[in-house]
């Protein structure tokens, strides 16, 4: 007896993304948690996952990739076109650090949001709200870098004056010979930004669909919304805006190198994220589970070990 076998008649029925075969999802999942690197014949060469044994060593060495990325990009004499999330958030702690360290100006980087809370027509939460990105952003990354920072004039929010130009603004830089690098977490329905997975439907094809550059007021998931009540607002989902303005795959999938992060654990074997991971793993590329797309680009995933299970049930 599992949620396939009693679906039908229940308050789940219909609840998912139209596009979402439960079984196959199901069959992603390996009871050994060693396979979850296995290659798959749809991932990029270049694209490695990179297993964490702590949080610890999640948020050091992811923020050691990003501040590695900011240098090396410095070093080339190139401009370097960031795409920032705000979950994860423990990486830009160490970013900071190594590049305080090293001493490295951030004024060759522009950074791009993915995404903010929003309501239906894309008005977005203002700047010092505590559950805005901006706010966050500045709190994390770009106040701690100090003279290092990334000059204002080259921070980027998904705002609604804002968001709309992205396209443009990151075409002219890369027509510049920018490089862009995606910097990105997972959702539990496999969204990258907030580019949910039953955006699907809209589309006629896939090429359309990755054409797409941003969406504003993007009409969120329920288990996005119950996701964010949990990781970021205390579990009060009455506080959880149902919208969103983001980028689309019309950006996340045009990178140099990715640098994702999955680090959704709570305590005492509790956690949020293990399937979503094992699907963006072992799905094929669907338009209807938008992260599988990213191993199909060069750069590294860090994955705390716990979320590889073995998935099993564990009353807690």
């Amino acid at each position: 007896m599992d949620l396939m076998s009693t679906l039908a008649g229940s308050l789940m029925e219909g609840f998912f993304p139209s596009g979402w075969d439960l079984k196959k999802i199901d069959a992603c999942v390996d009871d050994n948690p060693e396979t979850m690197t296995d290659r798959q014949s749809w991932w990029h060469k270049g694209f490695q996952p990179i297993i964490c044994e702590s949080v610890t060593d999640f948020d050091t060495l992811m923020g050691h990739e990003i501040a590695l990325t900011i240098k090396q990009s410095r070093d080339a004499g190139e401009k370097l076109i960031l795409i920032l999330p705000v979950g994860p958030m423990g990486m830009y702690r160490w970013a900071v650090f190594f590049l305080k360290e090293w001493n490295v100006s951030c004024d060759h980087v522009y950074g791009f949001n993915m995404d903010e809370w929003s309501d239906s027509e894309g008005n977005t939460l203002a700047s010092n709200d505590p559950g805005a990105f901006q706010n966050a952003m500045g709190n994390a990354f770009y106040g701690p870098l100090g003279e290092l920072t990334i000059p204002e004039n080259q921070r980027h929010f998904a705002t609604p004056d804002v968001l709309p130009s992205y396209g443009e603004k990151i075409k002219k830089l890369r027509d510049q010979g920018a490089k862009l690098t995606v910097i990105f977490g997972i959702g539990r329905v496999c969204h990258i930004a907030f580019w949910e997975p039953h955006f699907a439907s809209e589309f006629s094809s896939e090429q359309e669909w990755k054409s797409q550059t941003h969406r504003m007021g993007a009409k969120l998931h329920p288990l996005t919304i119950e996701q964010n009540a949990i990781t970021s607002f205390k579990s009060r989902t009455t506080l959880v805006p149902a919208y969103a303005n983001t980028i689309g795959p019309g950006v996340f999938l045009g990178a140099d190198k990715i640098i994702g992060g999955c680090d959704g654990i709570f305590s005492r074997g509790m956690m949020w994220q293990g399937l979503s991971v094992w699907m963006t793993l072992r799905h094929e590329p669907s338009i209807w589970i938008p992260s599988t797309y990213m191993p199909t680009q060069p750069g590294k995933l860090f994955i705390l070990d716990e979320l590889a299970g073995p998935l099993n049930a564990d009353c807690n």
